[in-house]
């Protein structure tokens, strides 16, 4: 125990909140016109609380949790936390110092970004390494609870690896981005807490919190820390997040799949779009270049079969923009191997 409050001390004053703000003027532009005519006077009553607003008209819209991994104002955080490209970015530090953030970027892929604030000399969190993480392995979820609670801490185990999630699941008519390879953890994880740390025994930050199942208990899920690395370098290097782009859809292939299509194997993914909505293949694209149809049947990838557990996007994510896919694929009962340079994803 003395050990836990040791690092949660040494950890506090590197996590951060979040807070997402925009003007009254704004939120009244993005309600729909149709609506004015049924509220007095044709101006939209937004009944918001008058503390939520402050002396220039500015609105609190919503908030989250991030941490400091540079000294020079470097901080990590959920995509979801600052989805909105039109709201502006206010982060509070744990010594009630408050800087207006730039977002530097915003991961296409995985739930990750990354903000900018004008300070040096900063407090940090060392950055551990998600892949050596093992099940049933003690953490530390630290975040800002229900965006009110400030410096919450909960404690858990690793409670699953590899775990595959849709935000917003629920709603079927989303247009969501599924979210792979997260570690499922039984620390609780608080609207509010989204962007936090999640930091093992030695203090290292392991994944960032990222999303809850709703109505379970004790399931909650975060990105592991090794995506946002790779992100960090990418923005160091380039100014931006650069992740590699192939250009299909695919579904992929179990026993069940095999027998109601009449497939030649029971593993891999076929590549299928749907009529009039979105193609299979994307136009213009590397897939698309290289000569994969509709219908093919990737097998593998760099040497790698694929399956339900390790499917294409899995091998994409450990590829890099410029670099070649090896793929094998099926094609009206003969088998091809491809070669496809990666261009990157906007």
């Amino acid at each position: 125990m003395e050990q836990i409050t040791k690092i949660i001390k040494k950890s506090l004053p590197a996590v951060v909140s979040i807070i997402a703000t925009k003007s009254l003027r704004e939120l009244e532009k993005e309600l729909p016109a149709e609506i004015f005519p049924l509220l007095p006077f044709g101006m939209p009553d937004l009944k918001i609380p008058e503390d939520k607003i402050n002396a220039r008209g500015i609105i609190e819209i919503g908030n989250g949790s991030g941490f400091i991994v540079d000294s020079t104002g470097i901080i990590l955080t959920n995509k979801h936390v600052i989805a909105d490209p039109e709201a502006e970015y206010e982060v509070l530090t744990s010594g009630g110092k408050k800087y207006k953030a730039l977002v530097l970027a915003r991961d296409p892929i995985c739930d990750v970004a990354i903000l900018k604030i004008p300070a040096i000399n900063l407090p940090t969190l060392k950055l551990g390494n998600s892949d050596k993480i093992e099940l049933g392995e003690t953490v530390l979820a630290i975040g800002n609870a229900l965006g009110i609670f400030q410096n919450t801490v909960s404690r858990g185990i690793i409670s699953g690896l590899s775990r595959n999630i849709s935000p917003n699941e629920e709603n079927k008519e989303a247009d969501v981005q599924q979210l792979r390879g997260l570690m499922q953890t039984d620390a609780a994880i608080n609207p509010g807490n989204s962007g936090g740390p999640l930091i093992n025994l030695k203090g290292e930050v392991v994944g960032i919190n990222a999303a809850i199942i709703s109505g379970a208990q004790n399931i909650g899920f975060a990105i592991p820390i090794n995506s946002a690395k790779k992100d960090l370098g990418d923005v160091a290097s380039f100014g931006e997040v650069r992740r590699p782009l192939l250009g299909i859809r695919y579904v992929n292939i179990d026993k069940n799949l095999k027998e109601k299509m009449g497939l030649p194997v029971d593993y891999g993914a076929i590549i299928v779009g749907k009529k009039g909505t979105y193609e299979a293949v994307l136009k213009n694209t590397p897939a698309y270049r290289a000569g994969i149809k509709e219908g093919d049947i990737v097998i593998e990838c760099n040497g790698q079969k694929i399956t339900n557990a390790e499917n294409i996007q899995d091998v994409l994510e450990k590829m890099s923009v410029g670099e070649t896919m090896k793929m094998k694929l099926i094609r009206k009962g003969k088998t091809l191997e491809l070669s496809i340079k990666l261009s990157k994803r906007k």
